[in-house]
């Protein structure tokens, strides 16, 4: 199972690597299209929504890396027991609402999709499709927060310190 969630959250950092890959594409032909006078209709629509798509599917190998921001203010000045509960309320609220980010992302891609929402602008895009990229990223978020909160339950979890974090005065 432990690989199967690693692999999960690498593919969607593969994903969203892909993704940034593509925005960097689509913010090139921007501009050349502006110094050489063409026009590829959405292309700033498009670029935009690869760059949601790579933030959201990136979430759950940022977190399982231990780089989302955390504020230890409080919990780091607890210790033992205390610490440990302030860990696990922290990682219950987090998967809670990362839960209810989750369901209601599907929900809009969902709807979208049922109300054959498109886009404003000029490329006249399906809304569904990019807003995809949101759900899955907010799904699979909120599975890393379960398995965030069930290694801490276990006692495994081993909260990740980032190099830069430790160096911070």
């Amino acid at each position: 199972m432990r690989r199967a969630l690693d692999r999960l959250y690498d593919g969607c950092a593969a994903l969203a690597a892909c993704f940034m890959v593509g925005l960097l594409v689509a913010v090139l032909l921007s501009i050349l299209g502006r110094q050489l006078h063409f026009n590829i209709p959405g292309i700033d629509a498009y670029a935009g929504y690869l760059m949601a798509g790579a933030g959201f599917l990136a979430l759950a190998h940022t977190l399982k890396r231990g780089e989302h921001i955390r504020v230890t203010l409080l919990v780091g000045r607890l210790s033992g027991g205390a610490q440990r509960a302030a860990e696990l309320w922290a990682l219950f609220a987090a998967t809670l609402l990362a839960a209810l980010g989750a369901f209601y992302s599907v929900r809009l891609a969902r709807q979208s999709w049922q109300f054959h929402d498109i886009s404003t602008s000029n490329d006249a895009t399906p809304l569904w499709i990019p807003q995809l990229t949101m759900a899955l990223g907010t799904v699979v978020l909120a599975i890393a927060f379960v398995d965030e909160f069930v290694l801490e339950l276990r006692g495994q979890r081993l909260p990740p310190l980032p190099e830069e974090a430790s160096h911070n005065e």
